[in-house]
């Protein structure tokens, strides 16, 4: 079954590990941050579980169409999750910063939200 994966099979495995992902995070936010509301631990969950089937769909590009080099697994999915996560704090960037400020202090090197890129 896993040999060669369809693409649905791809979707569906990284849905699920995506979804494993916001679900820490959803059970995880009211201990970091107790006032947190309902929308953006949902939120959370949800945009983990979107990115990990966007993941899964571009697990079927295999070859690099410009640089004509092969593109393994794990160059896929750090390239997309970084690029999203870099997405999701722009957006976001106040209320990730005053989360991470939460949870680190205030002028701790790790309390800047483009770790979530890194």
């Amino acid at each position: 079954m896993f040999d060669r994966p369809s693409l649905v099979t791809r979707i569906a495995i990284g849905k699920a590990l995506g979804f494993l992902v916001g679900l820490a995070g959803f059970l995880s936010f009211p201990y970091f941050m107790a006032d947190v509301g309902w929308l953006v631990r949902f939120g959370i969950l949800f945009w983990y579980t979107t990115l990990g089937a966007i993941i899964g769909m571009a697990g079927i590009f295999t070859w690099h169409p410009v640089l004509h080099l092969p593109l393994p697994w794990w160059a896929r999915s750090t390239i997309l999750g970084a690029w999203m996560n870099f997405v999701l704090t722009f957006f976001a960037y106040d209320f990730m910063e005053a989360v991470l400020i939460n949870i680190f202090g205030f002028g701790s090197p790790l309390a800047s939200p483009w770790w979530f890129v890194a």
